[in-house]
């Protein structure tokens, strides 16, 4: 008798294919709304093991439900997602997907690793784009109105050609974003705690700035891509949001605690700034069970909005959650041979 896999939430069809072949695969129908605990618990009594999305949260309840459980899928072991302890107190594994490194030399492998950086990138350029060209509102102008004046001035941008992204960070979701930044004839600044070679600045045409407040005054499109840890709870707040050119505009692909919400929202509507394109919200995992977007941010015409999908490829979620399916079917193919 195959074993049994539960699957937290629709995934690519690559990563169901794999599991497919090893065992009975039950996946959450779902896609508009995370699983609650109740269902993640009713699933875990009766599976042997359990694929979980990213913040899909493994809780003591869980265990309790199903001690026999042989095994959790997961990308990484978080402790403000999962009870590591109740779970390992159990003896049900982790199955944590592989990360593969870099390839010797640099440059990018055809493994997967790299895609959700540059699908992330990707997504901010599309946001950018969007508010400099107007597009979501243009949508809404359109389809409202049914007629339209030639060039009309109801929908002017600032556009890309010569504009300056002040990028607040500079990880692997920035460095591609730069390539596609530069491509639009944009100028592109950014800070970072550990200032890149002279060389690496020269080679990827950008500008080094030590003060982060100088960034954020410079930018006609400020993006924060920095890490989040406790240090960084709301790097973003009103004092910043008054630095910022009334013209710009404001992008998070990070997380939505680097920023005090309520003070984006107050410089929208205040016109402080001149919108904003939010793939990230406050009211997110692990600090709310269900993500949702604020009512003020929803009816505002100059903001763009994104349900945190920054990966949403099929390439790079198919490599993201394929890793999780090997690892549950490498357990299943270890026991088979024990």
């Amino acid at each position: 008798m195959k074993p049994r896999i539960f699957v937290s939430q629709p995934i690519p069809e690559v990563a169901l294919d794999r599991m497919r072949e090893f065992g009975e695969v039950e996946v959450f129908p779902f896609a508009h709304r995370e699983i609650s605990v109740g269902e993640l618990e009713s699933a875990v009594r009766r599976s042997d093991y359990v694929f979980c999305m990213h913040s899909i949260p493994i809780t003591e309840s869980m265990v309790a439900a199903n001690p026999g459980l042989i095994g959790y899928g997961v990308a990484h072991v978080r402790s403000d997602v999962h009870a590591i302890q109740a779970v390992e107190g159990a003896g049900i594994k982790f199955l944590v997907a592989d990360s593969p490194e870099p390839p010797a030399g640099g440059g990018w492998s055809l493994n997967g690793y790299g895609l959700n950086p540059r699908a992330t990138a990707d997504l901010m350029v599309a946001l950018l784009l969007n508010l400099a060209y107007r597009v979501a509102e243009a949508d809404r102008y359109c389809r409202g109105n049914g007629y339209f004046q030639e060039m009309t001035m109801d929908l002017m941008g600032q556009g890309c050609t010569g504009k300056t992204v002040s990028l607040y960070g500079l990880g692997k979701v920035a460095r591609q974003a730069v390539r596609k930044l530069k491509a639009l004839d944009m100028n592109v600044l950014y800070t970072k705690r550990t200032r890149l070679s002279p060389e690496e600045e020269a080679e990827m045409g950008i500008e080094w700035v030590a003060d982060p407040d100088e960034l954020i005054g410079r930018g006609d499109y400020v993006c924060m891509l920095a890490n989040f840890e406790d240090v960084n709870l709301r790097l973003m707040g009103e004092r910043e949001f008054k630095l910022m050119k009334p013209a710009a505009y404001f992008i998070n692909v990070a997380r939505g605690r680097l920023v005090d919400q309520e003070a984006l929202i107050k410089a929208l509507h205040d016109g402080m700034i001149a919108g904003a394109g939010l793939d990230v919200f406050w009211h997110e995992p692990p600090l709310v069970r269900d993500a949702w977007v604020q009512t003020e941010l929803r009816k505002m015409d100059n903001v763009v909005l994104t349900p945190h999908n920054g990966g949403a490829t099929y390439d790079s979620r198919g490599a993201q959650t394929l890793s999780i399916a090997n690892a549950i079917v490498k357990e299943i193919v270890s026991r088979q041979r024990a």
